[in-house]
């Protein structure tokens, strides 16, 4: 057991062949120990052009998430992640998964770590230039609802970016 009597929730399969980093897990996923199991997940799987079977198969998905623990509720969301978590625990993993083809970042954390200097002003900017991190790294928003009002002020993400993503998705699995 760790943080708060909940075991770590990430998924590293040797064979794994795309790594799906996002912020930390939610109290709900952390309460029933499986990663993306609500609306947001839902809306990840579309995106990815997958089944949820095929999400959840460690020969194909690694989920590593900046924090593998829910970090607790802020006065306007979640926590962030804990300082240097990722940086302790993700090159490890990933060593231990040479056939990784493909990352996904979701969100600002993800793409902050994972593209350093490389990443724009702010996360638009940063999931606009989605060509500019390929074929390694695809940076994406966050899949919640919640986020309606990015998606509706950002029709391209739906129209360039997700077919982009299904197609780099597929090659990486196939």
């Amino acid at each position: 057991m760790g943080a708060r009597g909940y075991l770590p929730l990430y998924a590293a399969g040797p064979r794994a062949r795309v790594a799906v980093v996002g912020q930390a897990p939610g109290r709900r996923a952390q309460e029933s120990n499986t990663a993306w199991n609500d609306a947001s997940g839902k809306r990840l799987f579309e995106w990815l052009g997958v089944t949820e079977r095929e999400f959840r198969d460690p020969d194909r998905f690694a989920l590593l998430p900046m924090d593998f623990y829910y970090p607790g509720k802020g006065p306007t969301g979640d926590l962030p992640p804990r300082k240097a978590f990722a940086a302790r625990w993700h090159p490890p993993l990933l060593r231990l998964m040479p056939g990784i083809r493909l990352t996904v970042l979701i969100g600002g954390y993800a793409q902050a770590y994972y593209l350093g200097p490389r990443r724009r002003r702010n996360l638009t900017e940063t999931v606009r230039a989605f060509r500019d991190y390929s074929p390694d790294f695809i940076p994406v928003a966050h899949p919640s609802p919640l986020n309606f009002r990015w998606h509706a002020r950002n029709p391209w993400f739906a129209e360039e970016l997700l077919p982009f993503l299904r197609q780099r998705v597929a090659a990486a699995l196939g």
